[in-house]
């Protein structure tokens, strides 16, 4: 119950105070929304050390901690890509690619440290954190592709379906075309990635297979269930039509 508490809540605050943003403090929208994809990166690459175990009925899957948090990550790629299109959000990539590498040099620079001799968690904090680093490498490597991969089919299906979601004159929350870029895009790029980083970060150290399957599902129920803020998001911006700040993309 913790669990969803906070779930919905770290959701709907991110949601809210995006739109906020966008609405009365544009000109902060940009990067409000580009801190809120750092934390997320940052986030889920520090639990992804944690391996965690999920019954579904009488399924028993095993995932990082980090497929909690990473769909959330595909959600703020897709409120960037709504409102300010595909070619700044390849820049929301690009800034959120290289705090991850600040992140690396930061934790080898202080590993190059002795540690006190009255420190008595080296052995666990050096086991934690030389394992983040290829995680982390492993995450540079999954999320270059799959992000921009992620912004790509995100914006050719708004630009694909545009004429039928303004054909559609139903609400954000109701209009399948809005659901669907979010849906899909989400769905190719999580199962990509749930592939990818699991290969490179857990190769020889864990069993893969499993853990690219609880990736994948995880990842996918999660990814599914938090696109309804999205839409919520992209709903709360059209409410007053034709004043509010959306930028949409025009098809070409």
């Amino acid at each position: 119950m913790l669990f969803w508490i906070c779930w919905v809540a770290s959701l709907t605050l991110v949601t809210l105070v995006s739109v906020y943003i966008l609405r009365h403090h544009r000109q902060y929208a940009f990067p409000a929304l580009v801190g809120f994809y750092v934390i997320y990166l940052a986030a889920s690459q520090i639990l992804a050390a944690r391996i965690l175990e999920f019954n579904l009925l009488s399924i028993v899957l095993f995932a990082p901690a980090s497929v909690l948090i990473y769909p959330f990550i595909a959600q703020v790629i897709d409120m960037i890509n709504e409102v300010y299109g595909v070619t700044m959000t390849h820049v929301a990539i690009l800034i959120a690619f290289v705090t991850q590498v600040l992140w690396v040099i930061f934790i080898t620079m202080v590993s190059s440290f002795p540690a006190a001799p009255f420190f008595t968690y080296e052995d666990a904090w050096q086991a934690l954190f030389s394992m983040s680093i290829r995680i982390t490498i492993a995450s540079w490597i999954a999320f270059l592709i799959c992000s921009n991969v992620d912004a790509f089919v995100f914006d050719r299906l708004k630009k694909r379906f545009h004429d039928k979601e303004i054909a559609c004159r139903r609400s954000a929350l109701t209009n399948p075309w809005v659901w669907l870029r979010s849906s899909a895009s989400d769905a190719i790029s999580l199962t990509l990635d749930s592939v990818i980083f699991v290969i490179i970060a857990f190769a020889g150290l864990m069993p893969v297979i499993p853990l690219m399957i609880g990736q994948i599902v995880m990842k996918n129920l999660i990814g599914f269930a938090d696109n309804f803020w999205f839409v919520w998001y992209k709903y709360m911006l059209n409410k007053d039509a034709g004043t509010g700040p959306e930028m949409p993309v025009s098809p070409p």
